[in-house]
């Protein structure tokens, strides 16, 4: 289970291992807890048009639908709403009724119902930054936390379903700084443009956060293809000719092939480094107690 704040955010935060993971026979499903309403239009193509404006909560369901068949993963909607990303000096107050404001044990509520549901071994999400600090991102993370505790315990949301227990929790680690490092002095070396001086900038722009720590890095750049096929689908939220396409493939594939994780919880003995989300489960006859 990949439980994700925005449509698109699951094919730009470890849409490589999902698809992995989906042809080796891997049940996935993403939940996204809001519509993406608020989101703007960053594809400059796309910018300005009034029909898109209008309408950017049905047009987000349908990019979010394509993306999903080009994974073959499973999505559900947790069904709140896009909080936006607040901007200013100071910043403006949240929307009313946004998914950041809702009170906390009604949105965990709703997502032991998933876990639940769907009793999956490996759930992934945020770190407590969020991944970047957006305050969707952030809610996302906190209930996230509260679910994978919350989950296995009867005396907890007890008409949410039958108890279950998650064995590994992970946090997506998208762009660490030394992926970026690695990927901008590949790029240098070769007499590329690297896209990546302004992300360097902007992450330093964001303060002194935890710097995740990479216990699991995941072989995926085969299907490196698919992520960005999936998420070039989000045609509204990427511009298809900016930084995140401009490193070519081969370099990727050649001098950071994975996709990384930060092992937060784990309820099975595990090695680190990993990788793989599935180490320390595969082998093990847990078919019945984690799905």
């Amino acid at each position: 289970m990949a439980i994700h704040a925005h449509p698109d955010d699951e094919s730009s935060k470890g849409a490589a291992t999902m698809a992995r993971y989906v042809d080796e026979g891997v049940d996935v499903l993403v939940v996204t807890c809001t519509g993406g309403e608020r989101g703007s239009i960053l594809n400059p193509a796309l910018q300005g048009r009034a029909d898109i404006e209008a309408n950017m909560s049905e047009i987000r369901r349908d990019e979010m639908a394509r993306a999903r068949e080009i994974l073959g993963v499973r999505q559900h909607w947790l069904g709140f709403v896009d909080s936006g990303l607040p901007e200013g000096d100071p910043l403006p107050p949240l929307p009313e009724g946004c998914f950041a404001l809702v009170p906390l044990e009604e949105a965990v509520e709703r997502l032991v119902r998933e876990v639940r549901s769907f009793r999956p071994h490996v759930v992934t999400t945020y770190d407590e930054n969020g991944g970047y600090p957006h305050p969707d991102h952030i809610r996302t993370h906190e209930i996230s936390i509260a679910a994978y505790e919350a989950a296995a315990d009867p005396e907890r949301f007890p008409d949410a379903g039958e108890p279950w227990q998650p064995l590994k929790l992970y946090y997506d680690v998208g762009f660490s700084i030394e992926r970026i490092n690695t990927v901008h002095e590949a790029l240098l070396s070769r007499g590329l443009e690297s896209p990546y001086k302004e992300w360097k900038q902007r992450d330093e722009k964001w303060g002194d956060r935890r710097r995740p720590v990479l216990t699991t890095r995941v072989p995926v750049g085969d299907w490196f293809d698919r992520r960005d096929a999936a998420l070039k689908a989000h045609a509204t939220q990427v511009d298809p000719r900016g930084g995140f396409f401009k490193v070519p493939l081969e370099i990727q594939r050649e001098v950071w092939p994975t996709e990384d994780f930060e092992l937060a919880r784990s309820e099975v003995e595990s090695t680190i480094p990993e990788d793989d989300l599935f180490a320390g489960i595969r082998g093990l006859d847990v078919v019945e107690q984690a799905s």
